[in-house]
């Protein structure tokens, strides 16, 4: 597997460069995927309006330089507030220039994290597979949900519902949130898919992403699969509905004359076998190659015959299993998971833990981008430690290496971040103005403040909530029933910090 200024100038900047773009977007990219990919943005109030507008801005980047259209790529926007909006299916834009228009035209919601309800109807609506509007059948689905990590409720089971479903899910925090509960809900693995970034660095994991997404929904429309000594079998996506048939050919790669997959007979000298010629029916998806040479490179070639219309051949190359195939190598060092981030330190493991054949541990550890290099040494009998007096609300890359008694080393990298500091909030008043008025005074000056939550009781099964910016330090609040239950909470960029409650 990158804040908008005025409406008018993105509009025409965004328009502009996705029409040139095209010509210089790699083939790599144009024409390589088909699926259905669904943003979850989240679109509350916690979100500050310049963290909205550069994440609206990254997804403008992420999506540019892919085809669109009911044979490759669709693409969905669902926003997360106190009700969830669709701002946008799958069948709304075919081009890229449709698609930038629209993205730039996002306003933000505000209000509540609703994201459960949204994952309801992401479920329910937008991804499910042969509904009205919903996601095309027997092609991969992806769910990219874009949080900054505040209260996000309890995602785990829709988020599970949705991944038995066949659905990959993708995560990225411009906050730290709960690490774990982002870590569960992503698909395996999670360090391809869940990132870490603050929002005003969001633009150096734009490849990566996109990369992850490619990963999922490239169409790999002719596979050979369970390649053994002399069989294989051969998929790929029908095309011709059940009418015609397929021309299947296949043989070892030539190493002179005309080299070509058609026709039969050995090319002169090289002692192959001739070419060999299977047809399969037009409603089949799949063949049983057989009678191959054990350690061989093969090329095949499927040709669809109709006699409605021309289709082009699709080609392949697989080399079979050797007689006596080479033992693998033992893998000693293939997990590395983080756990237990804190202000300044997190904890690491790996594994597996093998000191027979393992001299020790080095853990190399930097603040991205451009910290200063930490080194720690562990012993070959220790599979996890704590990096301390770390800076907080920072990411750090770490890399850990296996050094082996033979010499060889083998190294695995991961991403981590600490949480941000969340200083409580001090010394608050409650005064009773009339029957149903009441006003409330605090302190707060917390660097990286965001803003206040105000919530109430309104009733024995109601509640109010309410958002103010940090430089308001006092509110009045009207209907509000005797013995009401009243609390204020700071607001972070990453998470809300310690509140205090009165009683009305």
């Amino acid at each position: 597997m990158d804040v908008r200024k005025s409406f008018t100038c993105v509009f025409f900047c965004v328009f502009l460069w996705a029409g040139d773009a095209q010509e210089s977007i790699p083939q790599s990219v144009l024409n390589c995927c088909e699926g259905d990919v669904l943003f979850l943005l989240d679109s509350s109030g916690s979100v500050a309006s310049y963290e909205f507008s550069r994440m609206v801005d990254f997804l403008s980047e992420l999506l540019s330089p892919f085809s669109l259209g009911p044979d490759e790529v669709r693409v969905g926007l669902l926003q997360v507030g106190t009700e969830p909006h669709l701002e946008f299916g799958f069948d709304a834009y075919r081009s890229q220039a449709g698609l930038q228009v629209a993205l730039q035209r996002t306003k933000q919601l505000k209000g509540d994290t609703n994201t459960v309800d949204a994952l309801l109807m992401a479920r329910d609506r937008v991804l499910k597979q042969g509904v009205p509007g919903g996601a095309r059948p027997e092609l991969p689905r992806v769910l990219v949900w874009l949080t900054d990590g505040v209260d996000p409720g309890e995602v785990q089971e829709p988020m599970a519902r949705l991944k038995e479903e066949g659905v990959a899910v993708l995560v990225v925090s411009t906050g730290h949130g709960n690490y774990q509960v982002l870590r569960d809900v992503v698909s395996p693995l999670a360090e391809d898919h869940l990132y870490f970034v603050d929002i005003d660095d969001v633009n150096i994991i734009t490849e990566d992403l996109r990369n992850a997404i490619i990963e999922i929904i490239r169409a790999e429309r002719l596979q050979v699969k369970s390649v053994t000594t002399t069989t294989a079998v051969l998929e790929w996506r029908p095309v011709l509905a059940g009418t015609g048939y397929y021309d299947i050919q296949f043989g070892p790669i030539r190493t002179g004359g005309s080299g070509g997959g058609g026709g039969s007979g050995t090319s002169p000298g090289t002692g192959l076998e001739p070419f060999k010629k299977i047809t399969r029916p037009g409603d089949a998806s799949s063949a049983n190659l057989i009678g191959l040479r054990p350690d061989t490179t093969y090329t095949v070639t499927l040709t669809p015959k109709s006699n409605l219309e021309f289709l082009n051949s699709l080609s392949a190359t697989f080399t079979t299993q050797p007689e006596n195939p080479p033992q693998p190598e033992v893998q000693t060092l293939s997990t590395v998971t983080v756990s237990d981030s804190t202000s300044n330190s997190v904890r690491l493991s790996w594994g597996p833990l093998l000191p027979n054949l393992i001299q020790g541990y080095q853990l190399e550890y930097s603040a991205l981008p451009t910290g200063r290099l930490q080194v720690v040494t562990v012993s070959n009998r220790q599979n996890s430690t704590v990096l301390t007096n770390l800076q907080p609300d920072t990411q750090y890359l770490v890399t850990v290496s296996a050094r082996h008694f033979s010499g060889k080393e083998r190294a695995m990298s991961v991403k981590v971040c600490t949480q941000e500091e969340l200083p409580a909030l001090s010394d608050l008043q409650l005064t009773t103005v009339d029957n149903e008025s009441v006003q409330l005074r605090w302190r707060g000056s917390a660097d990286g403040l965001r803003g206040y939550w105000v919530t109430w009781e309104r009733g024995h099964t109601q509640r109010a909530t309410l958002y103010l910016p940090p430089n308001l330090l006092s509110t009045t609040l009207n209907h509000v029933p005797r013995s009401a239950r009243v609390c204020v909470s700071p607001v972070y960029r990453t998470a809300r910090g310690e509140g205090i409650c009165c009683t009305a």
